[in-house]
């Protein structure tokens, strides 16, 4: 039998339930604390920020947790389930003997992964009567999801743009717009805190931890409205765990099993997302070693799990988030303005975080060169601009692809295409002004065993 090159599944396949890693650690992960008497918070503590059933996705223990019809309704409108794709002509420019399967999340209407758990979040607001939801952004991708989800529920959507990728990206800006969201550029003059940056450094590029802590300043200040986030929290990989359930059932109609799954990591979502329900497999297996590799992929100029400190931290700069327990770089760190926005957030998801340090998952971190002439390559064999941050992920698969034919091992490569990159042709305009070749491209420069 010939192998397909996409592996589709019916409606009636998408899954049920989504899956929650915590029921499947051997220890919990450490909690998050008050930072002012350094002691575990309570589920009241996030009351203002987050509706109530959120709250308790984020603290639960059970290994699924149903989805709500309303919002599997949703995510055929976002052309769930997704399919599994073959890099067959990515394969034949290498000359590897690896097979490289991709999962398609740039086919949703906002083109990335971000609506699977958006249009959850707006749900679950929406019941509990908000009216007005807040959220920080980088490249764009969040933002415009949470923009959709909110329109579609009948929400107000106030996104606070990192001010880099705003100056970069005009037209997810435009996006967000038509979706009905109002965007600001961040740092800015809406909050005390941005004010404060915009007194000391006029031109400030922001990043993802200023422009969380003038959402949660924004929201905190505003009746009938709460916070959104696009990563790091628990709730949220929960959201994006549809994406990997797809996988497991696509891999198991082919009869293949990967040997490595890999995924780009800013705050942690999308690789979560993918590679949470074939860990959970593994560690309900108690195979120990066997089983696929796990690789998180970040850039070098914000790499939190290969440079960075697993220690307690603030999520944001301002420092009004509860502590929790992270590779981080410290809240007060100013990313580099690389195209990959959505990347350039200080710190990683603690559940990922925990996984890194136990050895679980391995780190790696490409450079933004490489990771867009790979992107470039994909885009040339397999039709598909790629977007910048997940370029990370498939710079790591060719890497792999080439090991592999260099050692003629038949691996087996599966990565997460996270979203697309139609909007971010100004940054593969720069990198094709000044393009390396592939073999004069470095692979990861700096790993974390």
């Amino acid at each position: 039998m010939v192998e397909p090159i996409r592996v589709v599944l019916d409606a009636d396949e998408l899954p049920k339930s989504w899956y929650n890693l915590p029921a499947d650690l051997p220890e919990p992960l450490p909690p998050p604390l008050d930072p002012e008497r350094r002691e575990p918070i309570g589920p009241e503590a996030l009351e203002p920020i987050f509706p109530k059933e959120l709250i308790r996705q984020e603290v639960s223990r059970e290994r699924f947790l149903p989805i709500p019809e309303e919002v599997r309704e949703a995510y055929l409108l976002l052309n769930r389930p997704s399919p599994l794709q073959r890099a067959h002509r990515l394969e034949r420019y290498l000359r590897t003997p690896a097979r490289i399967y991709f999962k398609r999340e740039d086919l949703s209407p906002t083109g990335s992964h971000k609506s699977n758990t958006a249009f959850a979040q707006a749900y679950y607001n929406r019941r509990e009567g908000t009216e007005r939801l807040v959220t920080e952004t980088g490249a764009g991708q969040w933002g415009t999801a949470l923009a959709l989800a909110a329109k579609q529920f009948g929400l107000a959507c106030t996104v606070f743009m990192v001010r880099a990728s705003y100056d970069q990206k005009p037209y997810r800006r435009v996006v967000m717009n038509l979706y009905g969201a109002e965007v600001t550029p961040s740092p800015s003059e809406r909050t005390e805190f941005g004010r404060g940056l915009l007194a000391r450094q006029p031109d400030h590029p922001g990043s993802l931890g200023i422009a969380i802590s003038e959402a949660l300043e924004h929201a905190l200040g505003s009746p009938g409205t709460k916070y959104a986030l696009g990563s790091v929290l628990n709730h949220v990989l929960l959201h994006q765990s549809v994406i990997g359930l797809e996988a497991q059932r696509q891999f198991e109609k082919i009869d293949v099993r990967p040997d490595y799954i890999i995924g780009c990591v800013g705050g942690g979502s999308n690789f979560a997302g993918f590679a949470y329900p074939f860990l959970g497999e593994r560690l309900r297996s108690g195979r120990g070693e066997d089983g696929p590799q796990f690789l998180a992929v970040e850039p070098v100029d914000i790499p939190s799990m290969t440079r960075g400190r697993y220690e307690y931290d603030f999520g944001d700069s301002a420092q009004r988030t509860p502590l929790l327990k992270m590779y981080t770089l410290g809240s007060s760190f100013v990313p580099s303005p690389i195209h990959a926005g959505g990347l350039r957030y200080h710190g990683a998801a603690p559940s990922l975080s925990a996984l890194v340090d136990r050895g679980l998952v391995r780190a790696i971190a490409v450079g933004e060169a490489e990771s867009f002439e790979a992107g470039r390559i994909f885009a040339a064999t397999e039709g598909i601009v790629p977007a910048p941050e997940s370029n990370h992920a498939v710079r790591a698969a060719i890497d792999l692809a080439i090991a592999a034919k260099r050692s003629g091992e038949p691996t087996t490569i599966a990565f997460n295409l996270s979203g697309g990159g139609l909007l971010d042709l100004a940054g593969y305009a720069e990198h094709l002004r000044d393009a390396p070749t592939l073999e004069a491209a470095a692979g990861p420069v700096a790993v974390r065993a």
